[in-house]
């Protein structure tokens, strides 16, 4: 797995902003938009594809994509689907796309040019296909598990793959969910920052999760410049906990 991006929907640095965070010199603290990327054998998916996909691709030398695993429907984690083009004119087929039903009718209201009946040439080429908590998945060698969290009020899926879960802009996991992610030994989790969100995980929320979840590592995504430095929260973590950053590579069994 690559993490493409662990920043929040504004990204850091922020537009306009003069805190210290935002004007670091340490490259762990420049964070696109969350996503990530994973390879299995011949297969490559993405989770994702926010404003920031093409320089994600570009940045990590990705050339094969399988297809893009959606969370939710917020802007940061789909409106680069346009940049699927050049996968398509590489292969010469429709990128698949997989998401719920609410995720795809935003995709179609919002890329309604890629969805008519006689798309103009050179459009992006997509098949939404559907996605569901309650459905797993093949995807070439993945075996993919959904785990529905909420959003504040908005459900998103996270994704479990083996022993290894991808859960990004969550608040809370029902029961029954979290029966989805007994036995990890890799999570990838957000974490906005250190204050109370009503729509996200604080630090200390994430690390109590962590601590009930028990995986044998866990690296923290989607944070806010309000965070604070990735080199003093990451000696302030506890053990088998860390800061993720754009471009790390997490190997998994």
């Amino acid at each position: 797995m690559i993490l493409l991006g662990t920043g929040t929907s504004q990204g850091i640095p922020v537009i306009g902003c003069t805190c210290p965070v935002c004007h670091s010199v340490d490259p762990r603290d420049r964070r696109l938009r969350t996503a990530a990327y994973l390879r299995c054998g011949e297969t490559a998916l993405a989770i994702d594809c926010g404003p920031d996909f093409r320089q994600q691709m570009l940045a990590n030398g990705i050339t094969e994509l399988d297809g893009i695993l959606v969370t939710h429907q917020h802007n940061d984690h789909i409106i680069g689907l346009d940049d699927v083009r050049p996968f398509n004119f590489l292969t010469w087929s429709d990128m698949p796309v997989y998401a719920t039903e609410p995720v795809r009718a935003e995709f179609r209201k919002r890329f309604a040019y890629v969805f008519e009946e006689n798309p103009y040439p050179g459009a992006p080429r997509v098949e939404l296909l559907p996605l569901s908590k309650d459905q797993p998945l093949q995807i070439g060698a993945l075996s993919i598990v959904p785990v529905e969290a909420m959003h504040g009020r908005m459900p998103v899926l996270g994704f479990r793959i083996g022993d290894f879960a991808y859960m990004t802009d969550v608040r809370t996991i029902a029961p029954e969910e979290m029966t989805k992610l007994e036995g990890l030994r890799c999570l990838v989790l957000s974490a906005l920052h250190r204050k109370p969100h009503h729509s996200h995980l604080s630090l200390d929320e994430a690390l109590d999760l962590i601590d009930w979840l028990n995986p044998g590592r866990t690296y923290l995504t989607h944070l806010s410049h309000r965070m604070g430095f990735h080199a003093d929260v990451e000696a302030e973590l506890p053990a088998g906990v860390h800061l993720g950053y754009d471009g790390l590579r997490i190997e998994l069994d």
